[in-house]
């Protein structure tokens, strides 16, 4: 039923922690400032992850930040009730984290010269995480199975709308200096690659050594470890059963889950929606 999300301008937003009003206020009244740096993502892209990257290339590698306060407090959500009160009020560069169709985007980005890192993730990967993760929160729709999920999907009934939408939108930023596309995959395959990327679109410079302790602060296993990172602080109104969110933290996980016939419909959403995007943007095609 339309009752289980929030509905706005024809987007699906979870039913805690966000309201209408303050979602309206982020998209039409939020100052960017030229410092500010942004994580934005379509849903289990590898939101988190990034976050640890980002926060460890601004600690140099030093763990105590990321293990010492709770992933949302660190790089606080545009779109939800608790991020926007505290980054209207949070002084110097904000790392912020949003989850937003470009078309609900606070407009005055555009005339900033704040940064985005776009974190795009095979879809058939993110379909399968979502399912898992959002089956074990009240903040959503329950799906009762893999297949109602994947009809959902396919259709864009799921929170934040449609995969297919929000990537394209966004994808046409991709030539911009302030906007940094990276893949799940491609980080997943080298990550240090991806964290010296990172680093020159953000302009920092790391030795060495500090690179190797971001490596191995943000790894898998660190993540999963850290309870300021996963998820284990979450509270029994959102998770009664609680909450893992580093369930795999692998790529083509799909093809355990997705049935031949659902992997050849997918095939065909997937050509037909992103048409005309250059061949190799997708790395897991």
């Amino acid at each position: 039923a339309m009752s289980d999300y929030l509905w706005f301008e024809g987007i699906p937003f979870p039913i805690i922690e966000y309201e209408k009003e303050i979602i309206e206020k982020s998209c039409d009244k939020f100052v960017f400032r030229d410092e500010d740096t942004v994580i934005l993502t379509y849903p289990k892209s590898g939101t988190n992850w990034m976050k640890d990257i980002v926060c460890l290339i601004q600690t140099k590698g030093d763990p105590t930040w990321i293990q010492s306060v709770p992933i949302w407090d660190r790089s606080l959500w545009l779109e939800s009730q608790r991020g926007y009160q505290k980054l209207i009020n949070k002084e110097g560069p904000r790392l912020i984290t949003c989850h937003l169709p470009f078309h609900l985007f606070p407009k005055s980005f555009f005339s900033s010269k704040a940064k985005i890192i776009y974190v795009i993730r095979n879809p058939r990967d993110v379909l399968v995480s979502g399912y898992f993760f959002w089956s074990k929160t009240k903040l959503v729709k329950i799906p009762e199975s893999l297949t109602t999920y994947f009809e959902w999907f396919i259709k864009g009934n799921v929170v934040f709308g449609s995969w297919f939408e929000h990537t394209r939108a966004w994808l046409s930023m991709r030539k911009r200096d302030n906007f940094l596309l990276l893949s799940y995959e491609d980080i997943k395959k080298d990550t240090k690659s991806t964290i010296k990327k990172i680093c020159d679109f953000l302009g920092k410079k790391l030795e060495p050594d500090e690179l190797d302790m971001v490596l191995k602060y943000s790894s898998f296993q660190a993540m999963k470890e850290n309870k300021m990172s996963n998820f284990s602080l979450i509270n029994e109104v959102v998770a009664p059963n609680g909450l893992d969110l580093l369930r795999k933290g692998t790529t083509g996980d799909w093809k355990n889950h997705f049935t031949v016939a659902q992997a050849e419909a997918f095939d065909k959403v997937f050509q037909e929606k992103m048409a005309g995007f250059p061949p190799g943007l997708f790395p897991w095609e």
